[in-house]
């Protein structure tokens, strides 16, 4: 079957040249040979449903009419892998230590801002806003507290605005954050849970291309960019670290996922932790 498939949709080098250089144009991301079965297994769902006899004329659509066609194509082709409490450290990090102290050094103005850069399907920006949730609450009423969760994929993003997934994805979580934080769907949705509103309402969904303006304002407390950084080459990279380094207020947290590094970027950061920076004061 697979050989009957790969017959009918062949990827030539000339087609994986255009579509990883369309890649990179498009997001910033860079795209090699080992992402060629990846690239190949996800665009060949959308030649179907283009009802496209070939990669050829795929490419051609993409060329002729990119502004109708890239949102499809980026929507398919960018890797959305996540969970709750992905890389616990960093909560734990931000528990513990950075929220007790941006009480403190936030008290005058009342008003604390955290950025997921990438938040994919959302787990990451919840979990971000149960964090602080824990640690803010008696605060939640009288200060301005709001995570902004951002990502290319407006298919994911709808994802994550609605706040319902599947009831084996909170499986791992603390008893009491489930009870807490999460409610199970009766009938039919009986396998789903819903994100509790008091979690929702500390979140703004945005669609946003990393490499495209920032239209926010600023500045955070914690920015975290995790997980994405790595499909970037160096340069655009070093320029991505510039411009949080830009959003971020003094003192801020840029958190990057457990690959990632700032590479020449690390001199103008404090290492607090692992993969945790700080913007100097």
């Amino acid at each position: 079957m697979s050989q009957i498939r790969e017959k009918a949709f062949r990827l030539t080098d000339k087609e994986f040249s255009f579509i990883c250089q369309f890649v990179y144009q498009s997001t910033g991301i860079v795209l090699n040979n080992s992402k060629r079965e990846m690239v190949y297994r996800r665009l060949t769902r959308i030649v179907r449903e283009r009802k496209l006899s070939s990669f050829s004329e795929y490419c051609c659509l993409l060329r002729d009419n990119s502004e109708q066609e890239t949102p499809f194509f980026i929507n398919a082709i960018t890797t959305n892998l996540t969970s709750f409490f992905r890389e616990k450290h960093h909560f734990d990090y931000l528990l513990s230590h950075e929220l007790p102290q941006l009480i403190l050094k936030n008290a005058n103005r009342k008003r604390i801002r955290a950025w997921s850069s990438a938040c994919s399907t959302g787990e990451e920006p919840y979990s971000i806003a149960i964090t602080l949730y824990k640690a803010l609450k008696p605060y939640l009423s009288s200060w301005d507290i709001k995570v902004l969760a951002t990502d290319i994929d407006s298919e994911v993003l709808a994802k994550a605005k609605s706040g319902i997934y599947a009831q084996n994805r909170i499986e791992d979580l603390p008893e009491d954050y489930k009870k807490r934080f999460f409610h199970r769907g009766i009938g039919k949705n009986s396998d789903n849970v819903k994100v509790d509103s008091s979690i929702r309402q500390l979140i703004t969904f945005k669609q946003l291309n990393l490499l495209n303006g920032w239209p926010m304002s600023g500045p955070f407390d914690v920015i975290f960019c995790r997980n994405v950084i790595i499909y970037f080459d160096k340069p655009t990279q070093l320029e991505l670290f510039e411009r949080y380094y830009e959003m971020l207020a003094p003192g801020g947290l840029l958190i990057l996922g457990h690959s990632e590094n700032l590479g020449s970027y690390q001199k103008y950061f404090i290492n607090v932790g692992r993969t945790i920076f700080r913007k100097p004061e």
